[in-house]
């Protein structure tokens, strides 16, 4: 396929979840706009207030727009902000997990429910019990779902150990372990967790967990999880470093051993992605500032083919091409 094709040209959208629903490619990714609000490392500039879901019958093919799926306007307990989300389906049903700030200023995730994959999605009138940060993203195995979730900085993690607020945010010292991203089983029903989330952890080579001043491999945000090969894969974004890395596991909960570097830096502050296998290929999909002449606010997506070496680890992609 084409090394480098933006898939919505005239449109800014990023933080792309993928999924194949009925045999088709769905696109779920936040909505870039100008808003005029200055940029900061709280991420206040990137202030978007709605979902539009997009799908795909081939991977070079066209790309159906279905339209706004859930607005901020539509949801009960709204502040601002809607930043990435995922989808997952349960008999018959499709549940949409969002990060959204409350009116005190809070993350929290939100579910709304729907009946077909492209929506319209109508959501909770509360958020989940439970929940903070951002960037969802649900596994399915088994029948069972399991989310993992997170960010540090704007994304709220710092303000968090084990799963219960602090006075103030505290981040770790450089040669302590990192803020670990977040994994949990969701309930029966889709709707709440059926546990509390537990720390993911990511391991070094020497089987110690990553170090905050490890700032080339620790996680920052953007979780997403996939299997190959019999073993799992969580894959993030390192934030300041601006890579997408990988760690592998022998279970959904980890421990994960890090790997390597799935994608180096893109043009633009931010870097997330969804991994996905259609037709018998592997995809990754994420987002640069290319089109919008590097503005980190305004992000585009793009999609390329992935590889594995015959040892399962994953060529690293360019993210200049």
């Amino acid at each position: 396929m084409n090394k480098k094709r933006y898939l919505i040209p005239d449109d800014y959208m990023a933080d792309p979840a993928v999924h194949v629903f009925e045999g088709k490619l769905f696109i779920y990714p936040s909505h870039d706009r100008e808003s005029g609000i200055p940029e900061n490392d709280r991420g206040d500039h990137f202030d978007m207030n709605d979902y539009h879901v997009f799908s795909m019958d081939d991977i070079e093919g066209e790309v159906t727009d279905h339209g706004v799926a859930l607005r901020v306007s539509d949801i009960p307990w709204a502040g601002r902000q809607l930043w990435d989300c995922d989808v997952a389906c349960r008999d018959g049903k499709y549940y949409m997990y969002f990060p959204l700030k409350d009116r005190d200023g809070i993350f929290r995730l939100g579910v709304a429910v729907a009946a077909c994959p492209e929506g319209p999605f109508v959501p909770q009138p509360d958020p989940i019990r439970g929940s903070y940060s951002i960037d969802p993203a649900v596994f399915e195995e088994n029948g069972k779902h399991y989310m993992y979730f997170g960010g540090i900085w704007g994304g709220q993690l710092q303000r968090y150990r084990n799963n219960r607020a602090l006075a103030e945010e505290r981040f770790p010292a450089d040669g302590e372990p990192a803020i670990c991203p977040k994994v949990v089983l969701l309930s029966d029903d889709m709707l709440g967790f059926a546990e509390e989330p537990r720390d993911l952890v990511i391991l070094d080579e020497n089987g110690r967990p990553l170090t905050q001043g490890d700032t080339k491999r620790r996680f920052f945000e953007a979780s997403w999880m996939h299997r190959y090969g019999g073993q799992y894969y969580f894959s993030y974004s390192t934030g300041d470093t601006h890579l997408i890395c990988y760690a592998v596991g022998d279970n959904p909960y980890g421990p994960f051993s890090f790997k390597g570097v799935i994608l180096t830096p893109v043009t633009g502050w931010t870097t997330h992605h969804a991994i996905v296998e259609y037709r018998g290929k592997w995809y990754l999909f994420h987002h640069d500032c290319v089109p919008s002449g590097g503005k980190t606010w305004l992000r585009s997506l793009k999609v390329t083919e992935m590889e594995y070496r015959g040892d399962g680890t994953v060529k690293t992609v360019d993210g200049g091409r």
